[in-house]
Order: C-alpha cells, then structure tokens, then sequence
C-alpha cells in the first residue's frame, strides 16, 4: 500500500507548510484516545468525574482544535468534544455527589460510547481512516488496501472498546473479578490493539509490495 512518503510526480513544487506541534499529535488516532483515558484515570475515584470530564474536555480542545480550525472534521473529535463539555456542564449544574450513578458506571459509559462510534464509523468513514488521511497522499485515498486497512483497524478499536465496556461492566456486577476486569484484562487489550495499529498496516504494505 502507498504511504505518506511518495511522491506523486517528479516536479518541483512548493515547501508544504510544515505543522506545528499541536496540528502534528492532532493528526494521530492517540490524540482522539487521550482524553478519554484522561477521563478514565481521573474518574477512577470517589466524585472525581466532573473533574475528569473538564480535564478531558480542555485536552479535546486544544488537540483537536488546529485540526477543526483547518475545517479537518473528525468524527471522533467531535463526539469527544460535545460529551465531555455536555458532561461537563451536566455535572457542575446537579453537582457531582458521593456515590452517584456516574461514580459507578463511568468506565463502561466511556467504553460504550468509544465502541458505538468506532463501530458506527464503519458505515460511513472508518474512524481511523480520517487520521490516515492526514499522513497519506489524496492520491491513495480510495486504494483498495488503503479502504482495507482502515476497515480492519477501526473494527479493532470498536470491537476493543466494546470488551472493554463488557469488561467494566463485569467489574461492577462481580466486585470480586475487580483486578482482572478493571484493569488487567482492559490493559491487554488496548496494547494489543494499539500493537495491531503499529504493525497491520506495515504487513499490508509489505505485502502489497511484495505482488507488484
């Protein structure tokens, strides 16, 4: 499969404007995940969602905000934006009390909706397809193996996230199983998901490479 590093023709054309720091970690998938495990981590104690959801709000915002500015909509972006700052101002106007429903089901809330998206992605523009693009020449957009690619890993995530929201929910149901599915079993996961993002794409290429 083509990647970001050919080029299209031999002529000589213009320096493309180099991305700053910012525009440069808005154009990873991990950018869309970071503020969710922001979330994740914080929210991990008593009452202490309402402060993850503004950390994970801010974060949102000033990774994803060079991107939205250059009119570069991701799906993920923007879903991550609108629930946290909803989350947000849900939270700072009935209050975020000890115990409450959120306390209890904010990692399988987080998780589902994180499947939903990546998995609703799938009938419209893979998710990770829409980082992709950033790093890939318009050129390969609508290469078979590009499309493929992109399928597959955006079906891991939902697939991964969805386990992951099983798997907190579990943690809740039978308090005993707390170490293997609260954090053991969704750690595994998400390395391994992000070990397929580093090297299913690799394979392809070797492999399309290897046919021409």
């Amino acid at each position: 499969m083509p990647d970001g590093q050919e080029v299209a023709d031999g002529s000589e054309s213009a320096p493309a404007r180099q991305p700053g720091v910012l525009e440069r970690v808005g154009q990873s998938p991990i950018a869309g995940f970071a503020p969710w495990v922001i979330y994740g981590v914080v929210a991990s104690g008593k009452s202490t969602w309402l402060y993850g959801a503004l950390a994970a709000a801010i974060t949102a915002i000033i990774l994803a905000g060079p991107s939205i500015l250059r009119g570069s909509h991701k799906v993920l972006d923007l879903v991550t934006i609108v629930f946290f700052v909803g989350l947000t101002i849900a939270g700072i106007v009935t209050g975020a009390k000890n115990d409450d429903w959120m306390d209890t089901w904010s990692a399988t809330l987080a998780s589902g909706i994180l499947a939903a998206v990546a998995l609703g992605s799938l009938a419209f523009v893979p998710f990770t397809e829409q980082y992709a693009r950033e790093s890939t020449p318009r050129e390969v957009w609508d290469h078979p193996a590009f499309k493929r690619t992109n399928r597959v890993l955006t079906l891991v995530w939902g697939l991964t996230f969805a386990a992951n929201a099983v798997s907190a929910f579990v943690a809740i149901k039978v308090p005993a199983t707390g170490d293997w599915t609260a954090w053991i079993i969704p750690t595994v996961l998400l390395v391994t998901a992000f070990k397929i993002t580093g090297s299913y794409p690799e394979r392809v290429r070797a492999r399309e490479q290897g046919s021409d």
